[in-house]
């Protein structure tokens, strides 16, 4: 647990929050203090998140949200405002990862669709909702989580496309809203053991030696960040992207492995 209290009074609605990195988030916020709205389309998991939260004695919330439901969206984020008081931070963390399929051609608009509306349009509806709040209680922020799909092909081409347009939607909202008083800041993780990876340990034991630190994410090392980037800490951070992926876009592991590159006579 976190020792510092810099979220005391502050009001934050995170989306995506019933498991993973989102849970994780809602987690260390209220852990430093923080009353946390929990939403997320799963109901009952999303509630059951929350309800271990308070068991901890943790001031959190639950409700259900689907962030491609615009109605649903402002009711979550009203919810929020009414519960709290205020809305100081909003994490958007909810995001839709359709597998490819062999040929490029033989995607669905449905597909395709379906991942830019919840990734990157659901993020633009939280956001629309949100800043007026934010922008009333003087230290508003927003934190997206973005991937490090964004910038390589690591596959899943609709999602990588949304995630890439997260990093676009940071920072021209951040232009717009520093002389609202809000910030606006991108976490851009690497892979990051959460529930998706259930039963393909395997996999993520092969990936493990492309990433120069000598592991995988956990969802703690993304909320840390996501911490940091929504707290006073970071108060002349704006429209930036926090690269969170234990060196994996910084280093080509594999490359240095296979060449084994000598120095030059």
């Amino acid at each position: 647990m976190a020792d510092a209290k810099r979220f005391e009074g502050y009001g934050v609605l995170v989306t995506g929050a019933a498991r993973g990195i989102g849970a994780a988030v809602a987690r260390r916020l209220a852990e430093e203090g923080a009353r946390v709205l929990l939403t997320d389309a799963d109901r009952a998991e999303v509630e059951r998140t929350a309800s271990e939260l308070r068991e901890q004695g943790m001031a959190a919330e639950a409700s259900i949200c689907d962030v491609a439901d615009r109605a649903a969206v402002e009711a979550a984020v009203a919810f929020a405002v009414d519960a709290f008081g205020s809305l100081d931070v909003l994490v958007n963390s909810a995001a839709s990862c359709t597998s490819d399929t062999p040929l490029f051609e033989d995607g669905t608009d449905e597909a395709w669709a379906r991942d830019l509306d919840i990734t990157l349009t659901g993020t633009y509806r939280c956001c629309r909702a949100a800043l007026p709040h934010l922008a009333r209680s003087g230290r508003g922020a927003v934190v997206t989580i973005g991937s490090v799909n964004g910038r390589l092909d690591f596959g899943n081409q609709a999602y990588s496309a949304a995630k890439a347009g997260l990093g676009s939607l940071t920072r021209t909202l951040a232009g717009h809203a520093a002389a609202r008083g809000v910030r606006v800041n991108l976490v851009e993780p690497g892979t990051v053991r959460t529930s998706a990876w259930e039963g393909r340990e395997d996999e993520l034991e092969a990936l493990r030696p492309l990433y120069p630190l000598g592991r995988v994410g956990e969802p703690e090392d993304i909320a840390a960040a996501v911490a940091f980037l929504a707290s006073r800490d970071a108060a002349w951070v704006t429209g930036t992207v926090l690269t969170v992926d234990g060196g994996l876009t910084a280093v080509h592991a594999g490359f240095k492995a296979t060449a084994r590159p000598r120095a030059a006579l």
